[in-house]
């Protein structure tokens, strides 16, 4: 290796160096979380009711499906699915976007509370199972009554498949740090790797972040509404769960802020003090104070970042 190749490496390994150091890490303040749900839908097309709908009104094979449901009404079925639906809605409350795969930002603040809520819900997503798994044998004689001839037999599964189609799974994976490569191949290759995913890094950092602005001005938004008068001088009406909403997000400018942003702390402390303590009973009672908080609220919202809302 001659004098201006040694010299040109060392540069090289000084530039990384400084580049490793100045490498963002957040991987101590989040993780990665996968909330994954499996629920039977018990619905299945139905190949000869299709035909004959689309024979019936002349059109070509495979313009109109028809599904069916094996159970017809089935009350605990349903409870499971609805449930389900609602804790999944939790989990995207509770985290923010980070990759195309699904798989959701948690921040180490708030993971006991999600960790928490979530293992009930997924317990209380076992017993619902359990119910149904107690009726479904009884289910099966009785849905032919439902179906007519569509009812076909040997399209029921057993007990033990059916219990098989439902499962509910909580997956945490440490966040990988910007210059965590190990694998030798070439400081040069490894710095284009490192750079690219930094890039990818950066931008999942940046779309989670903005995925909690974009909820707080949405909510915001809603609320400024119900705070304000209609033309008839009297009070919108209230919501409980919008306001509920507020200060929940509220809460998650603090355990979700993992960059420090300084913006999204001094929003945090702004609603704090708008909202601190309140509630929807004191806007109904007093049209000073409903009017008073509507504009904290909206001076709240025209200070939010501009993000092409």
């Amino acid at each position: 290796m001659n004098t201006m190749t040694e010299t040109s490496h060392t540069k090289m390994m000084e530039d990384w160096k400084a580049h490793v150091t100045t490498t963002p890490s957040i991987s101590s303040a989040a993780m990665i979380v996968d909330f994954n749900a499996s629920v039977w839908t018990a619905r299945k097309k139905d190949h000869k009711a299709s035909e004959a709908v689309n024979y019936a009104n002349n059109a070509e094979n495979g313009v109109a499906n028809v599904s069916k449901n094996l159970l017809g009404t089935c009350p605990e079925l349903l409870a499971i699915q609805k449930f389900v639906n609602n804790l999944r809605n939790l989990h995207y409350s509770m985290t923010m976007p980070w990759s195309d795969n699904g798989s959701r930002l948690i921040t180490t603040a708030a993971y006991f509370d999600y960790h928490k809520a979530m293992t009930y819900g997924i317990d209380e997503c076992y017993r619902l199972v359990k119910v149904f798994g107690e009726v479904y044998p009884f289910l099966v004689p009785s849905a032919q009554a439902k179906l007519g001839s569509m009812f076909k037999r040997d399209e029921y599964l057993t007990l033990e498949h059916v219990m098989q189609k439902f499962s509910f799974r909580l997956n945490y994976t440490p966040l990988p740090e910007a210059g965590d490569f190990r694998i030798d191949i070439g400081n040069e290759a490894t710095a284009a790797i490192k750079e690219n995913y930094e890039a990818h890094f950066t931008a999942s950092i940046k779309t989670a972040m903005n995925d909690v602005w974009h909820r707080l001005h949405d909510n915001l938004t809603t609320l400024a509404h119900e705070l304000d008068v209609n033309e008839k001088g009297k009070g919108n009406r209230l919501y409980d769960s919008v306001f509920e909403q507020a200060i929940e997000l509220t809460k998650m400018l603090g355990t979700c802020n993992v960059t420090g942003d300084s913006q999204m702390e001094a929003m945090r402390r702004r609603l704090e003090d708008a909202l601190h303590g309140t509630n929807v009973d004191q806007f109904k009672k007093s049209p000073t104070f409903r009017e008073e908080t509507r504009s904290k609220i909206t001076a709240a919202i025209a200070a939010l970042p501009s993000l092409d809302m």
